[in-house]
């Protein structure tokens, strides 16, 4: 299969108001008319859920993989660029009535075809659990359309003024977040986080890590590549709005999980040919699945573990080395995480019958080597 390479443009961006305008612009017309260019075509979805939605929502799906098969009924789901709904409303009948679907975007347009079709969406379902919120993704505790209607009463029309707006916004965040700290079981996305600016991409991990529930979990379709991409790429429009410029290093990518608090951090599928080549570098979709959950005491109770196989060793996100068929000490928290069948090492770890001694808590956490490893 031949791989497509395209060229860069001519203009450039000047700074991040330049990267965020493009964006909006590209996307907003693609709420209008079909965009091809704006990332490659996802594939996989099931069927059965695709046959309910509008045929526009489908048309204008600019994803990059299906992160909505990984979902539960009655689960609390937050999607992150949720553009034309598509992923939104295939989740809406994975999770039931009992469930529940927060779509996230800050483009008026997208918003706009996603809700046009709520009513009709809940009648085919016989409920409705879905809503869509205007919002950017990496400050999820802000409502937009809030803080439009305060701009639309209060008008800035002098410098001194923006810092009444600041002070406004923040006391949106404060008292009425968006979204609240641990509201969602899951987060997904298809194709939006390399949109994020490059400033502000680690922040948008460290809200993910806010909004989910213990034990929760991100599971992010997105762009990745095998290189950093070059200065005249990112300085590239038609790149940065077609998902090329801001794409995640591979293994970038799974590190920003992990930086902000992840555990079980785990590649679910790699296209195995690039979607497109750019200057030489590699731009694929990589779909990821990582948990949160591992902070706690290390509470001791005589416990162990045994790692089926097949690798000779391991090691958990904690540090814990498990060598295979070897009785491993581990604190209750690590077994809980270890063993877990809703996580994301179900199957893999075994518990150890064993008689169970007083709790001993180490008030510094699980540190292998102090007990528990």
């Amino acid at each position: 299969m031949a791989t497509p390479r395209i060229e860069r443009g001519t203009e450039a961006l000047h700074g991040p108001a330049d990267l965020e305008a493009e964006v909006s612009r590209r996307y907003a017309d693609g709420a209008i008319r079909q965009e091809a260019g704006l990332c490659c075509p996802s594939a996989g979805y099931d069927p059965k859920t695709l046959a309910l939605l509008p045929e526009e929502i489908v048309d204008k799906d600019y994803g990059c993989g299906d992160p909505s098969r990984h979902v539960s009924p009655g689960e609390i789901v937050v999607d992150l660029g949720s553009g034309a709904g598509k992923v939104c409303y295939i989740v809406a009948q994975k999770v039931g009535a009992t469930g529940k679907v927060v779509g996230l975007d800050f483009n008026n347009n997208m918003l706009a075809l996603a809700r046009k079709y709520q009513d009709e969406m809940g009648r085919k379902l016989g409920y409705r659990n879905v809503e869509f919120r205007k919002a950017r993704i990496q400050d999820m505790k802000l409502d937009l359309e809030a803080a439009e209607a305060w701009l639309r009463r209060h008008p800035i029309t002098c410098v001194d003024q923006i810092a009444a707006y600041d002070a406004h916004c923040e006391g949106l965040r404060r008292e009425n977040p968006l979204i609240a700290d641990e509201t969602a079981d899951a987060i997904l996305s298809s194709c939006v986080l390399n949109l994020v600016r490059p400033e502000e991409k680690r922040k948008l991990f460290r809200e993910m890590y806010r909004v989910l529930k213990r034990d929760g979990r991100a599971v992010i379709s997105d762009i990745v590549c095998d290189r950093d991409p070059t200065p005249a790429m990112v300085n590239d429009p038609t790149l940065w709005s077609g998902c090329i410029s801001g794409a995640f290093r591979e293994d970038m990518f799974l590190q920003m999980f992990e930086d902000a608090g992840f555990h079980g951090v785990e590649i679910l599928a790699r296209a195995e040919h690039p979607w497109q080549v750019v200057d030489g570098i590699e731009f694929r979709s990589l779909t990821v699945r990582a948990f949160k959950g591992k902070e706690g005491p290390c509470v001791e109770r005589n416990q162990e573990v045994v790692y089926r196989g097949p690798w000779k060793q391991v090691s958990d996100d904690d540090g814990h080395v498990l060598q295979r068929g070897r009785r491993t000490k581990v604190c209750e928290k690590t077994l809980h995480l270890l063993t877990d069948p809703g996580g994301p090492y179900a199957g893999h770890v075994l518990p150890v019958t064993a008689r169970l001694s007083p709790a001993v808590s180490s008030p510094s956490g699980c540190v292998p080597g102090r007990g528990c490893c």
